[in-house]
């Protein structure tokens, strides 16, 4: 089969090894997936400069990607949730990636069927971002009836953590770009802030949950417009202490990240509120709630461009440039 694999990391010039290698089998409790379509992400880039290596370490040669569309071609011993020829869909796990490549062999309680109405192009646009915001709701404890400020909510994360937030019951305060109010506000949000005419800073107060989508300067701007108690979740700060202990990582990585994580946690100590670092994990189970979310609201993914699978490193370097209003995709059939 066709793959693209990363033949050695490169933090300058990202680019994969397209090549010819045996297709998988599937193993107990595994799932043959014949992808149709792959999200293409940060996520990739970060895997190939190296950037991961200290919470995932690949041998390399490793085929690429993270996020499947596909139909399962067969099912390995002890697999009775599936059907073949089912239309299904995953953010694989940490420990085994390989979307970019025209077959994957996964756990099968890595999938989630996709709703009838999504495309394949738009179902890759699911697993990974949205996987992230629910996992990050759990973390934060999210309760109905309780505010939270999802920060530049007119991007492709805000874009899935607001419906998936008012799901939940929550009120929905977020802020972004004036041209994309309307969109945001039609997905579902109760107010929007237009981060060039108002400060959140100055305007909010006493928010009980936090995603932060910004990092940088912004981390601690956001833990100030917090209750007391609050929670906020960040996928752009820095890992902590919490974060590797969670990951059932070793002492050592443990010691490493608490250091690197401890001006984050000092600070939120600061404002009596809770930081959190997530790393989005496969869930099957999770992903099929989405999914029911997703068809009971009917949600579409925004879609940018999608490249045909030989132009997958075109793909890499338009997310990795910032050139994407919506989701890049990789398409084996296009």
């Amino acid at each position: 089969m066709k793959a693209a694999q990363i033949v050695s990391y490169n933090k300058n010039n990202i680019a994969l090894t397209v090549t010819d290698v045996p297709a998988p089998r599937p193993a107990a409790r595994q799932v043959l997936v014949k992808i149709s379509t792959a999200g293409v992400n940060p996520l990739d880039n970060m895997i190939s400069r190296g950037e991961v290596k200290l919470i995932t370490p690949y041998a390399l040669p490793q085929i690429a990607g993270n996020e499947i569309v596909g139909r399962v071609e067969a099912l390995g011993e002890g697999v009775t949730s599936f059907n073949v020829g089912e239309r299904v869909f995953a953010r694989l796990p940490l420990n085994s990636i390989g979307a970019f490549a025209e077959y994957v062999a996964v756990d099968a309680a890595a999938l989630a069927r996709v709703p009838e109405y999504l495309s394949d192009e738009e179902a890759a646009g699911v697993p990974l971002t949205a996987l992230t915001v629910m996992q990050a709701f759990d973390l934060m404890g999210a309760q109905p009836g309780k505010t939270i400020f999802i920060s530049g909510g007119t991007g492709g994360v805000g874009a899935m953590a607001i419906p998936l937030a008012k799901a939940k019951g929550l009120t929905v305060i977020t802020n972004g770009s004036a041209s994309g109010k309307e969109r945001v506000l039609g997905l579902g949000a109760d107010r929007f802030i237009d981060y060039k005419t108002e400060n959140y800073a100055e305007t909010l107060s006493d928010i009980d949950y936090v995603l932060d989508t910004l990092g940088g300067d912004e981390t601690e701007k956001q833990m100030s417009i917090m209750a007391p108690g609050g929670q906020l979740v960040s996928l752009r700060g820095m890992p902590n202490k919490a974060f590797a202990q969670r990951m059932g990582m070793p002492f050592w990585k443990q010691l490493l990240f608490g250091a690197a994580g401890r001006t984050m946690d000092r600070k939120a100590q600061k404002y009596g509120v809770t930081y959190h670092f997530i790393f989005v994990e496969s869930n099957g189970a999770q992903l099929q709630q989405v999914a029911d979310i997703f068809a009971e609201r009917q949600i579409k993914p925004s879609i940018d461009t999608v490249f045909p699978f030989e132009d997958v490193n075109a793909a890499l370097d338009k997310v990795a440039n910032g050139r994407s209003n919506g989701k890049t995709v990789i398409s084996f059939t296009a």
